[in-house]
């Protein structure tokens, strides 16, 4: 998450011994490993263990929750306090001054200490950044057939072609989406969300902030509930998220308040909580660069998918069958630029463009730092329309919203291919999208066409489907699906018309006059995608779709 932080420099006598630091305490081993990965379902829910299954993936150590005696024995350490843990890395987060944590390194069942300030770990030695580094936590909040009205949405279904998911009735029903963001103010008694409530798929959430289930009490951070709009939101003929019959669990992983390594843990432990529930797709409009201590501020160099915590956790969470969807940041105008963490790691990371397809100063810019493509696609970004916690529909600039729009149709689309895996499917939409075979630093993939996507993996999306329909001319395109040329017979009494042939994204490829007898056009060189073919007549034109093999 990025947000205007107000960086408080501390007087040089509060630094040394007692300052407070941010480590992770990592342990030697578990408890009762074989027991637990023999009775599986004590660690984890079926709806997790049917989902692994379906998908061949392990259930191993890392599910087995960390020792609890080892995390009790922590606690009583003098001057610790224990924030988070983590059974994925088998961990805790703790915060303390740096002797009482270099003293935990004398217990037994602990392996190593690893501090959030790198240059206090004696093997990675690290000078840490000036404190004059520029604030990089731009606002989060730059500005403020299924048979569908989508209101105040459509530029953002529109953009990426979700009608036709929500056509096919592809909506997100049967998915679980994990959304972990800052606060859900209102999500248990807005209208927009009235749907959701009726159909019972509002499951619950925790907030790891404050340790308790109020997830939906007012704590002036409304972000998680303008996310969620997106994802899930309906509004009768004013406003549709892109997966509106998807289920959803709500984690509250961001302290508005501050910023500091321990949201990182937060992310971690929450992305583990959702794994061992079954949650199929997780949606998280946050990123981690440079927190208010700058001794723990991140170097572009570290967004290489593998060094921070969260994208460590991100990893894991992808190895475990689950689909994450990541913001990509709004630092594309700073001097910081690039993507945040944990869009580095193996995620569909998501940019920002407006309402024309192009590319937006502020979103943050790819690759990662191991020269991995990233963003894996975009979204609107720019006035995208959301709910308020007010239920009013506004306007709101990021990638934060970017993210969920994408998550919702990826989680839409999958319904299209329940069987294929997570990586499957990311990859699937990476070819449907405007960029595929030329990505940039800007806008990586490009933008995603769901639509070319169901077609290129055999669904039939109404093919020779009219889109404008101002006459009763009639013309016939055959074959269709083409592969070497397709033919256009011309409507009855008809001598010649103009031909103009467009890519998905309103590229035209080509224009020329067609007659009776001159009346085929070669596509053997055209890539294999959906394409818009334009014929007009006395000032008529008929659109149809095609198909190249």
């Amino acid at each position: 998450m990025v947000k205007y932080i107000l960086v408080i420099f501390f007087l040089c006598g509060m630094l040394g011994a007692r300052a407070q630091e941010h480590a992770w305490v990592y342990f030697k081993d578990k408890d009762k490993v074989a027991e637990s990965l023999a009775a599986p379902e004590n660690i984890l829910t079926a709806r997790a263990l049917a989902r692994k299954e379906k998908f061949n993936v392990p259930v191993d150590e890392r599910d087995v929750p960390v020792n609890q005696s080892y995390i009790d024995q922590i606690k009583l350490q003098a001057g610790i306090l224990v924030k988070a843990k983590s059974k994925w890395l088998n961990c805790v987060h703790v915060i303390g001054s740096g002797n009482a944590i270099a003293a935990l390194s004398n217990l037994d069942f602990v392996d190593r200490i690893s501090y959030a300030d790198r240059s206090l770990n004696a093997k990675n030695k690290r000078t840490a950044l000036t404190k004059d580094q520029p604030d990089n936590h731009t606002h989060k909040f730059l500005s403020q057939e299924a048979n569908f009205v989508y209101g105040q949405s459509q530029a953002q279904i529109s953009q990426l072609k979700v009608e036709a998911l929500h056509r096919l009735d592809y909506t997100g029903e049967g998915f679980w989406i994990a959304v972990m963001d800052g606060g859900f103010p209102n999500v248990d008694k807005l209208g927009v969300f009235s749907r959701l409530r009726a159909n019972n798929d509002l499951k619950g959430g925790y907030d790891f902030v404050d340790r308790n289930t109020n997830i939906y009490r007012a704590d002036g951070d409304s972000h998680g509930t303008r996310v969620l709009s997106d994802l899930g939101g309906y509004i009768d003929n004013q406003f549709v998220g892109t997966a509106p019959d998807a289920s959803y669990i709500l984690f509250r992983t961001e302290d508005g308040a501050s910023e500091t390594p321990v949201e990182e843990s937060y992310w971690v432990e929450a992305a583990e909580r959702a794994d061992s529930l079954g949650v199929d797709l997780i949606n998280t409009s946050l990123g981690y660069s440079t927190f208010d201590n700058p001794n723990y501020n991140y170097s572009p160099s570290e967004m290489d998918g593998n060094t921070t915590f969260i994208s460590r956790g991100a990893n894991i969470a992808t190895e475990k069958g689950m689909l994450v969807v990541n913001s990509a940041g709004n630092s594309g105008s700073t001097t910081w630029g690039v993507i945040t963490a944990p869009a580095d790691a193996n995620v569909f990371t998501v940019g920002a463009v407006d309402i024309n397809g192009a590319y937006v100063s502020f979103s943050s810019r790819g690759p990662n730092a191991n020269g991995i493509v990233k963003p894996d696609g975009m979204a609107l970004g720019r006035n995208a329309a959301v709910v308020d916690e007010n239920n009013a529909i506004v306007s709101n600039n990021g990638t934060s919203f970017s993210s969920p729009i994408m998550a919702g149709a990826i989680a839409s689309f999958w319904g299209a291919f329940p069987d294929r895996s997570n990586l499957e499917i990311m990859q699937m939409v990476r070819e449907g999208s405007s960029l595929f075979t030329d990505p940039n630093s800007q806008m990586g993939y490009g933008i995603p066409n769901f639509e070319l996507a169901l077609t290129l993996n055999g669904v039939d999306v109404a093919e020779e489907e009219e889109i404008v329909t101002e006459d009763d001319l009639d013309y016939i395109l055959f074959p269709n699906p083409m592969d070497v040329s397709v033919q256009i017979q011309l409507p009855p009494g008809a001598t010649s018309a103009i031909l103009r042939l467009y890519d998905s994204y309103g590229k035209r490829i080509l224009e020329r006059q067609i007659s009776e007898t001159d009346n085929q056009i070669s596509v053997e060189q055209l890539s294999r995608a959906m394409y818009i073919i334009q014929l007009e007549m006395d000032g008529i034109n008929k659109e149809y779709k095609l198909i190249k093999k």
